[in-house]
């Protein structure tokens, strides 16, 4: 199972083309009327080869039938009109009546032409619609001194019931708009003809779609249904994923999908210029693009995903400037523009690292290693020639683990946080430098056998005090990791729950069923077996839970698998014989009373804490105001808030106080001020390991917690 990659970023099929975008003018008497697309002959032929692999292979095993047929729907509706601006009730009462319970019947029978009628009533819904926008934006008022709010999400509202219930829904949305763009300072060009451009560009793109558009769109929505993590790739999208896959864009290093018409940034690429810089984090939008240092900003709101990638991409060393919504501070937010510089990502900014840090314990000061582990990377190519020097996150930690031994540290923090994951077989051999011997992980497949990954090496290379780091952002192959340690008691996990994808994919090219069809036809992902836990428990959903919590930012319910639609759920299996230690179980009771004195008495952690709750009220917040003094007052009590939490944590920390023209680090921030900025989560988590090795020296030291474990005879019949 070692050469399934598991990560992270696989998220991005779900979103590829998952909202189109950026096209052709029906107010303009010079466009011709829109064509209604229908399906080119060689889908039917696919449509049926991707139907009967989703059948056949899934893990899910799941029937094509009715209650899939609902499921896909929904998914295509989602996929189409995800915040319900466009379609009307009465069509969606429309498709129930002819297409809830019949998708299933018309796939097998390689009949597209409902996923078409549907795409062609979505089109013309798009055009009416941004017809009526772009009247308003040219002939309307709009008063801001009016007391009223707009609903920002819609994913859960009721679809509208008449044309004049959606006229007053984008009435207020445009209201917001405006108002965001006025608070933005945004006044080349105007808000209104800014706004005018973005719905201009967006009708534009209609002419431009494509039969292929469609059927990729429908055929992501099938696979969807299964789970969030399977997907067709059009020849296009599957080198853009290929791209992502081989780190070897020159871009900014980020994996991106699209909400609601705007640009999410699902993940930091570990070693890329985004994650290098610090100034764009997961969950962040990006709303706008600019080339060079004076380039133009292009408002990409509504554009394609695919053309978005295009202009953020670019040959190396070049500048790229964004405007982006900060998820921290909320959906109102005016957006802050970022300056980046593209390069192509390197193993080597991937490697993983160590740094040795000093506490108080016991009238001496203990020596923390702390490892950061950006990605679970193996050199294949260099392995596969025979290199004996080929680089991957097993050889290197090793190599990083002689040297702190060597420095004779007290205990060693493994940082895994926003780790997507990579692969399978560099997570067990990574486990098996902490414990003598024993099973890793179990891998069922879609047919219920199962398999189990043991440690291949009998050698133990650290049996020091450990303690793992993990956040929302820890995932797959992280996972693995984590929940191994865990469940030998080998060490505390400290953090976040973690993602949750505990779900294995691999790529099927589609011509090999196809040979009759001489032209590429694209790739299908298929999750094919699930991961679980030594004892049993699915990583899938729930994730990792932490031994010792820290404050977090992300709401489990928002951020991770859980969040996703048709994840798969968490179970569990019969457990495989392993010998762990319960003596850090014992200890966990007091690690935790410590920790929350000590952080209660932190003037920095106080200040954090406070930043959590900032955040995450600006998140829930699903309303905004409408009357401009109003949410000029908000806004400016938000940045007032954030200037003084900033200046209280740079008290805690002995920093000197923001000048009065000084921006928040978060807007102007640069490499090496990010690396200036100290991280209080991993000196937490040190911490708590010197209070771990205080509690061992306390009992009798700590070889008790590796000495018993490892695998029991028995488990060889496993």
């Amino acid at each position: 199972m070692g050469h399934f990659l598991i990560k992270l970023r696989d998220l991005i099929l779900l979103v590829l083309l998952a909202i189109p975008g950026t096209v052709a003018c029906q107010t303009d008497p010079a466009l011709p009327t829109l064509p209604q697309l229908a399906p080119a002959t060689k889908y039917v032929k696919l449509d049926q080869t991707i139907t009967r692999l989703l059948a056949d292979y899934h893990y899910r095993q799941a029937k094509l039938d009715d209650a899939q047929s609902t499921l896909i729907l929904d998914a295509y509706l989602q996929a189409l009109d995800s915040n319900r601006s466009y379609f009307l009730n009465s069509d969606i009462d429309g498709f129930n009546k002819k297409y809830r319970t019949t998708l299933d019947d018309a796939l097998l029978a390689g009949n597209l032409q409902p996923a078409y009628d549907i795409f062609n009533a979505y089109e013309r819904r798009l055009v009416e619609r941004t017809n009526w926008i772009i009247n308003q934006l040219r002939n309307g008022n709009f008063d801001f001194n009016i007391d009223e709010t707009a609903q920002l999400e819609r994913k859960n509202a009721p679809w509208a019931g008449s044309t004049a219930e959606l006229d007053e829904i984008w009435r207020k949305r445009l209201k917001n708009e405006l108002l965001t763009l006025m608070l933005a300072g945004k006044e080349t060009p105007p808000p209104k003809e800014a706004l005018l451009k973005r719905y201009e560009a967006r009708l534009r793109g209609v002419a431009q779609y494509t039969s292929e558009d469609a059927f990729q769109l429908y055929m992501n929505a099938v696979s969807r249904s299964f789970d969030p993590h399977t997907a067709y790739f059009s020849p296009r999208n599957f080198e853009n994923f290929n791209i992502q896959m081989r780190l070897s864009l020159e871009g900014i290093g980020t994996v991106l999908r699209m909400e609601d018409e705007r640009v999410t940034v699902v993940e930091l690429v570990p070693g890329g210029p985004a994650d290098l810089n610090g100034q764009i984090k997961p969950g962040d939008h990006i709303i706008g693009v600019g080339q060079g240092e004076k380039g133009p900003i292009v408002d990409v709101i509504g554009w394609r995903l695919d053309d978005i990638v295009d202009l953020i991409r670019g040959p190396r060393n070049t500048v790229v400037r964004l405007q982006v919504v900060s998820a921290k501070a909320g959906p109102s937010a005016p957006p802050k523009s970022l300056r980046l510089v593209r390069n192509t990502v390197k193993l080597d900014k991937q490697a993983a690292k160590q740094e040795i840090k000093t506490f108080p314990l016991a009238g001496r000061q203990a020596k923390i290693g702390i490892i950061s582990i950006p990605i679970f990377y193996s050199d294949f190519a260099a392995a596969q020639r025979g290199d004996r020097d080929y680089r991957s996150t097993t050889r290197d930690v090793r190599r990083l683990l002689q040297e702190l031994k060597q420095a004779k540290v007290d205990g060693i923090v493994l940082d895994l946080r926003q780790n997507g994951g990579g692969s399978l077989q560099e997570a067990v051999e990574l486990t098996g430098l902490f414990i003598p011997e024993g099973p890793v992980v179990q891998v069922r497949n879609s047919g219920g056998g199962v398999e189990v990954e043991n440690d291949p090496d009998p050698s133990l290379v650290y049996d020091g005090p450990l303690a793992v780091l993990v956040d929302h952002f820890s995932a797959s192959a992280s996972e693995i990791f984590a929940g191994a340690i865990q469940d030998y008691g080998r060490g505390i996990v400290i953090g976040d729950p973690t993602f949750g994808k505990g779900t294995v994919q691999t790529l099927i090219d589609l011509s090999r069923f196809l040979p009759t069809i001489k032209e590429p036809v694209g790739q299908l992902k298929l999750t094919v077996a699930k991961f679980y836990r030594i004892n049993g428990s699915s990583t899938q959903n729930r994730g990792v839970i932490p031994d010792i919590a820290l404050p977090s930012a992300f709401d489990p319910s928002e951020v991770g698998e859980s969040a996703q639609e048709f994840a798969l759920p968490w179970d569990e299996i019969k457990p495989v014989p392993y010998t762990g230690s319960r003596r850090l179980a014992g200890l966990l009771p007091e690690l935790e009373q410590r920790h929350k004195l000590r952080i209660a008495a932190s003037p920095a952690f106080t200040v954090l804490q406070e930043e959590v709750e900032a955040s995450k009220e600006a998140h829930d917040k699903t309303t905004v105001s409408l009357l401009k003094r109003k949410r000029e007052a908000e806004w400016g009590q938000t940045m007032t808030k954030q200037r003084e939490l900033e200046n209280q944590r740079r008290a805690a920390l002995g920093l000197p106080p923001l000048r009065t023209d000084e921006a928040l680090p978060d807007e102007e921030q640069t490499p090496a001020d990010n690396a200036k900025q100290p991280d209080l989560l991993l000196d937490e988590s040190a911490r708590i390991l010197v209070d771990l090795i205080d509690l061992l020296d306390t009992h009798g030291g700590q070889k008790a917690l590796v000495m018993n474990i490892g695998n029991p005879a028995s488990a060889s019949e496993h």
